[in-house]
This record gives C-alpha cells, sequence and structure tokens, in this order.
C-alpha cells in the first residue's frame, strides 16, 4: 500500500469517530499543557532571577552579618548571631584591600515618610556611601545623587524612586519639594528611573540618603552591607577581604567567618535549587498525566481493533500485508497523539501568556519547548502505539473474516 492511502484510511477512520478521539486525547492533552506551561514558567523564572535579581554583575560581591541568599534556616538563624559589620570594618576594608576597586557601605530600614500632603508608609530607606551611587548603578532620571561634601555634613538631602513620586507628590516633579523621615526634613534633589515590579513587589518605594544622614536620624547600630567592585575573577578580591575582615574581628583560625559573601551567583544557585524542586515535582504531575493518556490511547485502540476485525481480514485477503496493518494503526495513533500534542502545546502557551500579562509570574516562550512538547507526544504514540498495531497486524485473516 501507498503511504497516502494508509494516511487516508487513518485519518477516515479517526473522522468517523470524532467524539471518541477527542476524549481519548483529553488525557494527553492535560499532560502535555502542564509540560509546556511548567517549562515556560520555569524558563522565564530563570531569566527573571538572572536579570532582575541576581544583577549584581559579574565584578561586584556583598559582605554582610547575615545571608543574604539562604534556604538554611540553621544559617540563617547563626547569622543573626553574628557580630554588627561597622563603618571602622568598611573603612578597613576599602584602605587595605588591593584588589579592591572600590568599597561602598549601605544600612537600610523601612520608615514611615511625610508630607504635608499625606503619608507613605514601609518604605526601604537605604542609607548609603556616596560611591555606591557608581558601584550599584543608580540611574537618576532626574536631578542628581548626593556629593561627598553633602555626606560629610550629614545633608538632609534624598534621591527617591518612582513610587515615593507617585503617592505622596501626585507624580509631579518632586526637585525641591521636601518631606520628614522620623521628624527629620529632607529635600529631594534626584528622582530614580522607575524600576517597575520583582514578582508583584514593587521596588519603586525607596528613599535614598547619604549613609552619615541615616545614622543621624536612625543611629549607628545598623549592621552595614558592604558592596565590592573589582575587577573579574571575584576570588582574589573575597579571598583579601575575608583576610582583611577576620584579622580586624579577631576570629580565631578554623572558625567560620561572621560575616557571608554574596555574589550573583549564590542568587542563581539559591534559585536552581528552589527551581529543581518545583520542575521536577511538575515533571512528574504532567508525565503521570501523559502516562494516564497513553494508557488511554492503548485501551481505545484495542478496542478499535475489535470492533475492526472484520474489516482488517478482508483487507488482509485483499493484498494488505501485516506490515500495511501495522503501519494504518500506528499512524491513526501518531495523528492522534500529534493533534492532542499541538493543542496542548498552543494550550499550555496561552495560558503562560495570560499568566505573563495579567499577573506577576514571568514566562518565556521558546521554540524548543513546543518541539519538546510534540516530541512527548510522539514518544506516547509509538510506545503505546505499538502493542495494538502488532495484535491487528498479526491477525488470522480466516479467523477475522469469520468475526461478526
Amino acid at each position: 500500500m501507498l503511504v497516502s492511502d494508509t494516511m487516508a484510511l487513518a485519518f477516515g477512520a479517526l473522522q468517523a469517530h470524532k467524539l471518541r478521539t477527542a476524549l481519548t486525547l483529553l488525557g494527553l492533552v492535560i499532560g502535555v499543557t502542564s509540560l509546556i506551561l511548567v517549562m515556560t514558567l520555569i524558563q522565564g523564572a530563570n531569566w527573571y532571577v538572572e536579570t532582575k535579581i541576581a544583577n549584581l554583575g559579574a565584578d561586584i560581591f556583598q559582605v554582610s552579618k547575615n545571608p543574604q541568599a539562604s534556604a538554611d534556616f540553621n544559617e540563617i538563624l547563626r547569622g543573626m548571631k553574628n557580630r554588627e559589620i561597622t563603618e571602622a570594618d568598611w573603612r578597613e576594608v576599602e584602605g587595605r584591600c588591593r584588589h579592591c576597586v572600590a568599597v561602598g557601605a549601605q544600612a537600610e530600614t523601612s520608615a514611615q515618610i511625610r508630607t504635608g500632603a499625606g503619608r507613605m508608609r514601609n518604605v526601604s530607606i537605604r542609607g548609603q556611601t556616596v560611591n555606591m551611587g557608581e558601584i550599584s548603578g543608580v540611574d537618576i532620571a532626574h536631578g542628581r545623587f548626593f556629593s561627598d561634601g553633602e555626606a560629610r555634613a550629614s545633608a538632609t538631602v534624598a534621591v527617591v524612586g518612582q513610587g515615593v513620586v507617585d503617592q505622596l507628590f501626585s507624580g509631579r516633579m518632586p526637585l525641591g519639594k521636601t518631606f520628614r523621615i522620623a521628624g527629620e526634613e529632607f529635600t529631594v534633589i534626584g528622582v530614580n528611573e522607575p524600576i517597575g515590579s520583582v514578582l508583584g513587589q514593587d521596588q519603586d518605594n525607596f528613599v535614598l540618603i547619604a549613609l552619615s544622614a541615616f545614622q543621624k536620624v536612625f543611629g549607628a547600630r545598623s549592621s552595614l552591607v558592604l558592596q565590592v567592585q573589582t575587577v573579574p575573577p571575584l576570588e582574589p578580591a573575597i579571598d583579601e577581604v575575608r583576610l582583611v575582615l577576620r584579622a580586624r574581628r579577631h576570629v580565631p583560625a578554623g572558625e567560620r567567618d561572621d560575616f557571608y559573601f554574596t555574589t550573583a551567583d549564590t542568587y542563581l544557585d539559591l534559585w536552581r535549587d528552589i527551581s529543581s524542586v518545583f520542575f521536577l515535582v511538575f515533571v512528574l504531575i504532567s508525565s503521570l498525566s501523559s502516562l494516564v493518556g497513553g494508557i488511554v490511547i492503548m485501551n481505545i485502540t484495542l478496542v478499535s481493533v475489535a470492533e475492526r476485525t472484520r474489516e482488517i481480514g478482508l483487507r488482509r485477503s485483499l493484498g494488505a500485508t501485516q506490515r500495511d496493518i501495522a503501519r494504518q494503526f500506528l499512524v491513526e495513533v501518531l495523528a492522534q497523539c500529534l493533534a492532542g500534542g499541538l493543542f496542548g502545546v498552543a494550550l499550555g502557551f496561552g495560558i503562560a501568556l495570560l499568566l505573563r500579562q495579567f499577573t506577576p509570574f514571568p514566562a518565556s516562550v521558546q521554540w524548543w519547548v513546543a518541539a519538546l512538547g510534540l516530541g512527548l507526544a510522539s514518544v506516547i504514540a509509538i510506545v503505546f502505539g505499538i502493542y495494538p498495531a502488532m495484535r491487528a497486524a498479526r491477525l488470522d485473516p480466516v479467523v477475522a473474516l469469520r468475526s461478526e
């Protein structure tokens, strides 16, 4: 038989039982949709973490009292017992680290800020050294960053995020206007470029002030986070900073550091650990759905073989070979699975795009994910279609013709 004849017979059989074909594919569609949705969201989340969260850069690392990215609760508890990183620690690292291009420091807290027209709660107040503007890549949309002279004088000037502009100043240009933090009046000298949201959390509700002004308002007891810029690779500078801090803080040989280093890879490693668990769970769920779908397809195909026994015997008596019969049923199963795979891919991508549009969840639509879904459908067709096809091909033509 020609391949075209085989395909015509296969598609004719599927069209004759449209409802049964659709119900047969339901499990496969669910499995492929789940796989596409999981892969799309995982890929989108990987991109999101790399660009939005783990954006320290290849030449920057942080030094902090507590781990900045850790899933180990015991490690977090140990970090809380560490000594504070002080301004003296910062100056020691800045003065003695030969591999460090720049060393900045930041303290952070949350507070209420207010103007005569209103107030805003839970705003991130960040006290920074002057060089943090360069190290952390602060993007000033309007105005300027505070100067070294203003930092030395503990001047009450501030750079605000777009969220503060929108809520406290009704979206109008706030340069030269004032607001209060803990009773202290600050003057706006700069507005940062809008950042947007990270996983639904607004990143524009912040105020940047000089570290000296921060300590004047909130005290000097807050632990600092050092941000160190170096020339890659990071390891020589990290080793040097470790030696400087251990010597200054009198950490005995053999004891662990009482501070933590954080790089972009630290965030990425944490995310990989978390995402790998979610990925495994969801892949197992989608695989189970696909397995159920494959078993249903095999059972329905066996029922179809039993119903068409006389047809098979008639075709064998007219010269069709076992290969022709097996190929016809394999083509039927493959056509069903590819149709289910295509529908599952489209449905998975559609749901992922809707999630990206209307929720904080990121999604990355890539062609290889669609190929993976169609590949899964093809594997299911071959694995679960071989047995029914071989059973149909091995029917004795004389016995098949006698069947009713």
